[in-house]
C-alpha cells in the first residue's frame, strides 16, 4: 500500500474519530434533553417520518429533475460513483419529497442507471487484455462487504445526530475527491507523456545502414475482431455471476424478514447478526483464494497480478480492503447512494484501470442498490410513477453516459478523463449535501433540539 494511501486512511480515521468523540461530550453534558429528543422526533414539524410525496405532472420541478438526474446519473455511473449524493438534494429542495423518500427514489435512480450501464460494459471489451472488463474477483470481494456495510449504516442513520452524519459526509467526499483529483491529474501526466513519445519520429536503420524514419508495420497477429455478442459472452462469468446472486437473494430474504419483525426484539437481532457470517464467508472465501493465488505466484517468480488490481494480496491489505467496503457500504447506508463514492476511488487507489474500476463498480452497485430498492417497496417508501419514471430517465442516462464518455476516451486516448468526472461528482455532492446539512444543524441547534446519540430501539 503506498504511503499516500496510509497517509489518507489515518486522515479519515482521525476525522471520524474525533466526530465520534465529540457526540460523546455532547451526550455527557446534554443527557438530561433527551427526554424532549423522543417528542421532537413525533413533531410533525421536525419529523422525517411524515410521507410527502408530490403529484407526477409536467412542471417547472419535474424538468430540472429530469435534466439533473439524466446529468447526475451519466457523470455517477461513468465515475462509479452512483449519484446519491446528488439524488437527494435535488429530490427534496426541487421536487419536495421528504427525506426518506427521497433517499429510496435515489436508490431506485443508482439501480436503474448502474443496471443500465453494466449492459452497455458487457458489450465493451477490455482494452488493453484478453480478460473480462468487470473484475469478477474484486467484485466478490467486495460485494458482501459493501451489502454487509450498507446495514450497519442505516442502522447507524438512526442513532447519529443530523449534524454528525453531515459533517462526516464533508470529512469523507472532500477527502476521496481531492484524493481522486490528485490521481487523475497524475495520470493526465502519464498520459501526456505516453501521446508525446508515441508522436516522436521513430528512426530505425534497414540492412544497408539507411535511417527509416515512421516506418509503418502490420503486426504478425493481428487482434482478433469480435462481434458483440462474442464480447458479452465473453465477459460473462456465469458462475461468479450465480455466487454474486446467491449472496444477493440471501441479503434480501433476510431484510425481508427483519423488516416485519418488532425492533430489537430477539429474532430481530438474530436476523440482523446472521448477515455477518453470510458477508465473513463470501469474504473469506474469496480472500483466501486471492492470497493463495498470489503466494503461488510469488514463489514461481510470476509478477503478474492476479487480478486487475496491482497491489499484493497479503493480510494487511485485505483486511484493508474488507474495512474500505464495509466504509463504502455504512455510507450508502446513511446517506441513501449506493456506496459507489468509496468503492469507485478505491478501485482506482489499488491499481484497477479507470475502465475496468467504473465497470466493476456500477456492477457491484447494481446489487447493492437493488437490495435497498426490494426493502423500500414492502416497506412502502416512494410513490411507485415517481419512482419508474426517473429510473427510465436514468436508464437512458447510464447508458448513453457511457457510450459518449467511452467515445470521448478513444478519441482523446485519455481514460483520465473517468478520474476526473469521479471526482467532479463527488465534490458536487460534498457541496450539495453538506450545504443541506449545515443549514439543517444551525435549525436545530436554535430550536436546542438534541445533539447526541439516540436510542436505536425507540427511534425506530
Amino acid at each position: 500500500m503506498a504511503a499516500t494511501t496510509k497517509g489518507f486512511v489515518l486522515y479519515l480515521l482521525s476525522c471520524f474519530s474525533i466526530g465520534i468523540l465529540s457526540v460523546l461530550f455532547i451526550n455527557n453534558n446534554d443527557y438530561d434533553m433527551m427526554n424532549r429528543s423522543s417528542n421532537l422526533l413525533r413533531s410533525p414539524v421536525l419529523s422525517h417520518t411524515d410521507q410527502v410525496w408530490p403529484e407526477l405532472e409536467l412542471n417547472w420541478r419535474l424538468v430540472m429533475a429530469t435534466v439533473i438526474g439524466f446529468l447526475g446519473s451519466a457523470c455517477g455511473t461513468v465515475g462509479g460513483v452512483g449519484g446519491g449524493g446528488i439524488f437527494v438534494p435535488m429530490l427534496t429542495l426541487i421536487v419536495g419529497f421528504d427525506t426518506k423518500s427521497a433517499a429510496a427514489i435515489s436508490k431506485c435512480m443508482i439501480m436503474g442507471a448502474s443496471a443500465s450501464s453494466v449492459w452497455y460494459n458487457l458489450r465493451v471489451p477490455h482494452p488493453t487484455k484478453e480478460v473480462p472488463i468487470i473484475d469478477y474477483d474484486l467484485a466478490l470481494l467486495f460485494q458482501p462487504t459493501l451489502m454487509l456495510g450498507i446495514t450497519v449504516g442505516v442502522a447507524l442513520s438512526v442513532v447519529f445526530p443530523y449534524w454528525l452524519i453531515t459533517v462526516l459526509i464533508i470529512i469523507l467526499f472532500i477527502g476521496t475527491s481531492s484524493r481522486s483529483f490528485y490521481r487523475a491529474i497524475e495520470m493526465w501526466k502519464e498520459e501526456t507523456l505516453l501521446k508525446n513519445e508515441l508522436t516522436k519520429p521513430q528512426g530505425t536503420v534497414n540492412s544497408r545502414g539507411e535511417l527509416l524514419i515512421d516506418t509503418e508495420y502490420e503486426p504478425l497477429i493481428p487482434r482478433e475482431e469480435k462481434s458483440e455478442l462474442q464480447i458479452l459472452c465473453f465477459n460473462l462469468r456465469w458462475k461468479r455471476l450465480l455466487l454474486l446472486v446467491t449472496v444477493w437473494v440471501l441479503f434480501t430474504v433476510i431484510q425481508i424478514i427483519k423488516n416485519d419483525e418488532v425492533p430489537c426484539s430477539t429474532l430481530y437481532w438474530v436476523l440482523f447478526c446472521l448477515q455477518f457470517p453470510v458477508s465473513v464467508m463470501v469474504f473469506g472465501y474469496e480472500a483466501i483464494k486471492l492470497y493463495k493465488d498470489h503466494k503461488k505466484r510469488m514463489s514461481t517468480g510470476n509478477t503478474e497480478t492476479i487480478c486487475e488490481a496491482s497491489i499484493q494480496w497479503n493480510p494487511l491489505n485485505i483486511v484493508f480492503c474488507a474495512l474500505c467496503g464495509i466504509l463504502g457500504g455504512t455510507v450508502g447506508g446513511l446517506l441513501g447512494s449506493g456506496g459507489g463514492f468509496i468503492l469507485g476511488p478505491l478501485l482506482l487507489e489499488i491499481g484497477v484501470i479507470p475502465q475496468v474500476a467504473s465497470a466493476t463498480a456500477t456492477f457491484v452497485m447494481t446489487f447493492s442498490s437493488s437490495l435497498s430498492v426490494v426493502e423500500f417497496y414492502l416497506l412502502n417508501r416512494f410513490p411507485i410513477p415517481y419512482a419508474l419514471y426517473l429510473m427510465g430517465v436514468s436508464i437512458l442516462a447510464g447508458f448513453w453516459g457511457q457510450y459518449f464518455v467511452r467515445k470521448l476516451i478513444a478519441i482523446l486516448k485519455r481514460a483520465s478523463l473517468i478520474v476526473f468526472i469521479l471526482s467532479g461528482v463527488i465534490f458536487a455532492s460534498a457541496l450539495t449535501m453538506g450545504v443541506i446539512g449545515i443549514e439543517k444543524s444551525i435549525r436545530m441547534i436554535q430550536n436546542h433540539e438534541f445533539m447526541g446519540f439516540l436510542d436505536f430501539c425507540s427511534s425506530q
